[in-house]
């Protein structure tokens, strides 16, 4: 991430370029405006009383890596000479103005590379004059241009005019002849040209054989991710664009289910409304003729004489007792059965597909006909106390279909026939769907009444009649064929059976007196394997003569 930063930068050719420790390559003065991320000393003071050498560190214009700035600014930087060699190549191509670095006044026309001046003709001839400069090699300005390279000597920044041409190598730096003279005197100098195939060896070793194979593997790696940022823009606005697709096809598809569905309540409401019609103007003529028969057979019996109310008796009968049977009843809870409470929107209701769209939410028209509705199960009709009984209630319409939706007021009530105080708990399940799920347990046999009622109604057959039966009891025992193999010739096993054995047994035995013949159930004698244990009331009963009869029975 670059951080953010204010940078100055001139923008122009370079002038004294220097080279930062990440090789970009800057102006002095630009990089001394940079500024600074950080300031540290990290070299203590040698002597009492001096500053310690201070550091700055910079972020890079062009890379935005920290570099540190030498204690003597930017002039401590390496110069970069090829910078200044292309700068004056570009000088030169451009055709921009050259003057004399010497007079200053005339137009520079040739170049010393060893001086690394621009001469004018009056001083390019007093520099080939002069004993110092007559061996300096002088170029003019368009063979140069010619050539597209410059190849001068760089010169010593302590020493002007003297060429580098020694190689300090204590402190790894280039020297001129009285650098090497003057201030690395103790130190081991070689001539350039020694030392450069084992310095420039080592440079380019790192690039070929390492920085070069990775330098391949990161444009590869980095064409891979622009690949995949292509790839990935093209896959984004292509799924943009189907997810506009979808969104417009869907909200054409909910439009049209909305249309659907206002349609569909006007219809309804259409429907409805010529029902109603239609049973209000049955109902006006037969409140018509119920109140004209009420009002014949009024004046008849208070103003007819006894032959009047005679003569009349048959027709007036006939037709009061048409009336009186007629299939329009005036109570209030079948005048109005439709009042549109039936209609309601289920929002979350699966409602198919609209032009290839699932969509959801329904009209639910169905209203419940409490005569059409319906009871499933046998656990209506008969039970078992102790265990729990079920039985479904499915509300219907009044076409007979079974309603979509649930919310009814539906009341079941199990009340026992002989003992009004013996109630049985229900629990009513909303399946949601029409239909209701109705579970009780009886705690006492007997014929109990069950009352269902739907919105205070009963359904048609309430009260319904349930038989609750007894509890089954079990078998306690081993259904064997006697109790002396059944427990291993145990003496003290017994047996529900009247059969006796010799020497201290106290069950039976095989051939032994009172032995039924067959196996039987050591609990209770009984000889039926799939049977309900007999109670200890009826045994006691049963004399020990008769009971093996009474068993077989």
């Amino acid at each position: 991430l670059t951080r953010e930063r204010s940078v100055t930068l001139c923008k122009r050719l370079y002038r004294e370029p220097k080279i930062l420790p990440c090789l970009h390559t800057f102006c002095s003065d630009c990089i001394a405006q940079l500024e600074p991320f950080s300031v540290s000393s990290r070299c203590p003071a040698v002597e009492a009383g001096d500053r310690p050498a201070v550091t700055v560190t910079v972020l890079c214009p062009d890379c935005d890596s920290e570099v540190d700035i030498p204690p003597s600014g930017p002039a401590g930087l390496s110069t970069d000479h090829l910078a200044l060699d292309e700068v004056f190549l570009e000088t030169l191509v451009t055709n921009g103005p050259l003057g004399c670095d010497l007079c200053g006044e005339g137009n520079a026309e040739s170049r010393c590379e060893v001086c690394s001046v621009n001469l004018c003709e009056f001083c390019c001839q007093a520099h080939r004059r002069q004993k110092r400069t007559a061996s300096h090699s002088i170029q003019g300005l368009d063979e140069l241009k010619s050539r597209g390279r410059l190849c001068r000597p760089v010169l010593c920044s302590f020493h002007p005019g003297q060429e580098l041409r020694l190689f300090c190598q204590p402190c790894d730096l280039p020297v001129c002849l009285e650098c090497a003279a003057t201030l690395h005197r103790d130190h081991r100098c070689c001539p350039a040209h020694d030392v450069i195939d084992r310095h420039g060896d080592r440079i380019r070793e790192l690039v070929t054989a390492r920085l070069r194979p990775r330098l391949e593997r990161l444009e590869e790696s980095l064409q891979k991710v622009e690949v995949s940022q292509e790839a990935l823009q093209a896959r984004v606005e292509a799924t943009a664009n189907e997810v506009r697709a979808f969104a417009r096809g869907y909200a054409s598809a909910v439009e049209a289910h909305c249309l659907s569905l206002l349609r569909h309540l006007e219809e309804l409401r259409v429907q409805r409304r010529n029902q109603l019609h239609l049973q209000r103007a049955q109902l006006q003529q037969a409140l018509l003729d119920v109140r004209g028969g009420v009002e014949f057979a009024e004046r008849l019996l208070s103003c007819g004489s006894d032959a009047e109310i005679l003569s009349a008796k048959g027709v007036t009968l006939r037709r009061l007792t048409s009336l009186a049977e007629g299939s329009y009843d005036p109570h209030p809870a079948t005048v109005a059965p439709d009042d549109g409470s039936g209609i309601c929107f289920m929002s979350r209701e699966p409602a198919g597909e609209v032009e290839g769209y699932p969509v959801v939410g329904v009209i639910n028209s169905n209203t419940v006909d409490v005569s059409k509705c319906t009871i499933e199960g046998e656990g209506l009709q008969r039970g078992r106390e102790g265990q729990q009984g079920h039985f479904t209630l499915v509300c219907r319409d009044s076409a007979g279909e079974q309603v979509a939706r649930g919310g009814d007021q539906v009341l079941v009530s199990v009340i026992h026939k002989e003992k009004k105080n013996c109630t049985v708990e229900t629990t009513v399940v909303d399946n949601n769907d029409g239909s209701y799920g109705v579970s009780y347990t009886p705690i006492e046999p007997g014929t109990y009444s069950v009352w269902v009622c739907v919105k205070a109604q009963h359904v048609k057959g309430s009260p319904f009649i349930l038989n609750v039966k007894r509890k089954f009891r079990h078998h306690s025992g081993t259904f064997h064929c006697c109790s002396f193999c059944s427990s291993g010739g145990a003496k003290e096993a017994r047996c529900g059976c009247p059969g006796t054995m010799p020497g201290g047994f106290k069950g039976c035995g095989h051939n032994h007196k009172g032995h039924p013949g067959k196996p039987h159930w050591s609990c209770c004698g009984s000889t039926v394997e799939q049977s309900e244990c007999l109670p200890q009331s009826v045994l006691a009963a049963v004399s020990p003569r008769g009971h093996l009869r009474t068993v077989e029975l």
